[in-house]
C-alpha cells in the first residue's frame, strides 16, 4: 500500500496492489495432500500415520484411555498381481481401502502402508473387544467377493493387533507389535486377526530363522517325502498315495509342513519347493511300477501360487516326460479356496490339466465356499472331506450331517468321495454306510517313507486285517 501525496505534501488518497494467491494455496494444499496421502487409494500414507499416531498417545497419556493399532495384510495378493496384472490388483486394492474405511470411526485413520499392507488406528477404544469387534467387521466385509474389472475376486485378510499402553509406549514398538502379531495369524492359517502377545518376539525370530534354513534346506536336499496310503472301503486295498512333504532339519529333527508352508510361501520359496516335490513323487512312483509293483495313483498337493504361475502345464509335461510317469497316475489335490477364486480361471486352468491325463480332485472340501454351478464345470474325479468335520462324526450330529451332504452331492455329480482324517473304527463304518469309496488317516496308516511302503504295495497293496 503506498500513500499519494500532492505537490503541497498533502496526503490525497492511497494506492494499494492486490495479487489473488487462491492458486497457488490450492497448489500449496494439493503438494501437501500428496505428500501426506497415499496416490493411489488416496488413503494417509505412513507419514502421515506415524504423525496422527503420535497425537494420539500424547492424547491418551494424559487422558489416561487406550489406543489400538490394526496391521493388516492381503493373504496372497502377489497372486492376482501375478495373474490379472497390476491394474486389476490396484483397483482391488482400491475396493479394499473403501471397505476398511466402512468399518472404522470418522475420528480414526485407515492408512496405507505400502503394497497390500495397511494400518489402522483405532483412537481413544474402551478395551480390547473393541478392536477385536472392528477387526471381526473387516473379516466379515472383506469376505464378501467383489468385481473387480470383470473378475469375481476374495481376498482375505491376516489382521495383528496392538495395543496402547498395554504392549508398549513407543509408537516405533506399538507398529512392530501389530506387525509381528500378524505374521503369526499368517502362519496359523490367515484370514483372522490376534492380539500382539509377549512370547511373540521370539517366535518372529525363529521365522526368520526358519526362513534362512529353508532356502539352504533346497541347496542341501533336506526336503523329503512320506506317502500315506489311501484306502478303497469297500476292499481294503490301497488305491492311492499321496506324498506330503516333511522337512529333516539337521537341528529341530523332522520339521512338519505347518510350521514352514506359510514362510515358503511368503518368501516365494513354495514355487521351487512344490516343482521338487512334484518332481520327487512322479519319480518315485514310476520307480515302484519299474520294479514291478502295483500301479497306482501319487497324490501332490498344488499351492494357490503353482496353480495360478504361468506355465504349470509345460512344467508338469516336463516332469512327466522326464520321469516316464504315465499322466493318469499323477492326481492333483487342489483345495477349495483355491479353485473357487477365480472360477472362471479356474475352469480353463483345470480344463487344460484334465486334457493332458492328470486326475483332478478339490481338497479340504467343505471349509470354503462353493458355488454348484462352478462345482459341476470343473473336470474333477473326486471330492476330499475335510479331517476337521471327520474328527467327532461319530458323535457330533452337525459334522455327521455336513459329511453326509457332501458324500450325497458328490455322488449326484457323479464324483468320487474320499475322506481323510480317519482315525476309529466308528468313522469307517459310518463312512461306508453312506457309500464312500475311500478314506485316509492313522486307523490304516501314519505317512510312511518310501521303504516302508514298499512291502505294503509287494503284498498287492491289501491290508491283510482290514475290517
Amino acid at each position: 500500500i503506498n500513500a499519494i501525496r500532492d505537490q503541497q505534501g498533502e496526503l490525497r488518497h492511497y494506492v494499494a496492489l492486490f495479487t489473488d494467491i487462491s492458486e497457488r494455496k490450492r497448489n500449496e494444499e494439493h503438494i501437501r495432500h500428496l505428500a501426506e496421502h497415499d496416490s493411489l487409494t488416496g488413503l494417509p500414507n505412513r507419514a502421515l500415520l506415524q504423525d496422527r499416531l503420535l497425537q494420539a498417545m500424547a492424547r491418551a497419556e494424559r487422558a489416561g484411555s487406550r489406543l489400538a493399532l490394526l496391521y493388516i495384510d492381503l493373504d496372497r495378493f502377489k497372486l492376482i498381481n501375478d495373474t490379472l496384472g497390476h491394474p486389476v490388483g490396484d483397483a482391488l486394492l482400491q475396493e479394499v481401502a473403501h471397505r476398511l474405511q466402512a468399518t472404522v470411526r470418522v475420528s480414526d485413520t485407515v492408512s496405507r502402508q505400502g503394497g497390500d499392507e495397511f494400518l489402522v488406528l483405532l483412537d481413544e477404544i474402551e478395551s480390547a473387544d473393541d478392536a477385536a469387534r472392528v477387526a471381526q467387521k473387516m473379516l466379515d466385509l472383506l469376505a464378501q467377493p467383489c468385481w473387480v474389472a470383470g473378475h469375481e475376486l476374495t481376498v482375505t485378510p491376516s489382521i495383528g493387533i496392538s495395543l496402547y499402553p498395554d504392549d508398549s509406549t513407543d509408537m516405533i514398538t506399538l507398529i512392530k507389535s501389530a506387525d509381528i502379531a500378524m505374521y503369526q495369524v499368517k502362519e496359523g492359517g490367515r484370514n483372522a486377526y490376534q492380539f500382539y502377545t509377549g512370547d511373540m518376539n521370539e517366535r518372529a525370530s525363529e521365522r526368520l530363522t526358519l526362513e534362512h534354513d529353508l532356502r539352504r534346506a533346497l541347496e542341501r536336499g533336506e526336503m523329503l517325502l512320506h506317502y500315506q496310503p489311501k484306502i478303497e472301503l469297500a476292499s481294503g486295498r490301497i488305491v492311492g498315495l499321496e506324498a506330503l512333504l516333511r522337512w529333516r532339519h539337521p537341528r529341530l529333527g523332522l520339521v512338519p509342513p505347518e510350521r514352514f508352508i506359510a514362510i515358503a510361501e511368503d518368501s516365494g520359496l513354495i514355487v521351487p519347493i512344490g516343482e521338487g516335490v512334484l518332481h520327487e513323487a512322479c519319480r518315485q512312483s514310476q520307480a515302484w511300477r519299474a520294479a514291478g509293483l502295483p500301479a497306482i495313483a501319487i497324490a501332490v498337493n498344488l499351492s494357490a501360487t503353482q496353480f495360478r504361475r504361468a506355465g504349470l502345464e509345460d512344467s508338469l509335461r516336463d516332469i512327466l516326460a522326464a520321469t516316464g510317469l504315465p499322466p493318469r497316475l499323477l492326481e492333483l489335490e487342489l483345495t477349495e479356496s483355491v479353485v473357487m477364486n477365480q472360477a472362471d480361471a479356474t475352469v480353463a486352468i483345470l480344463t487344460r490339466l484334465h486334457d493332458m491325463g492328470v486326475r483332478l480332485s478339490i481338497d479340504d472340501f467343505g471349509t470354503g465356499y462353493s458355488s454348484l454351478a462352478y462345482l459341476k464345470r470343473f473336470p474333477i474325479e473326486k471330492l476330499k472331506v475335510d479331517q476337521s468335520f471327520m474328527r467327532d462324526v461319530a458323535h457330533d450330529a452337525n459334522d455327521a450331517a455336513i459329511v453326509r451332504a457332501i458324500i450325497g452331492l458328490a455322488h449326484s455329480l457323479g464324483l468320487g468321495v474320499i475322506a481323510e482324517g480317519v482315525e476309529t473304527r466308528e468313522q469307517l463304518d459310518f463312512l461306508r454306510s453312506l457309500g464312500c469309496e475311500e478314506a485316509q488317516g492313522n486307523y490304516f496308516s501314519q505317512p510312511l517313507s518310501p521303504s516302508e511302503i514298499e512291502p505294503l504295495l509287494r503284498k498287492g497293496g491289501y491290508y491283510e486285517d482290514y475290517p
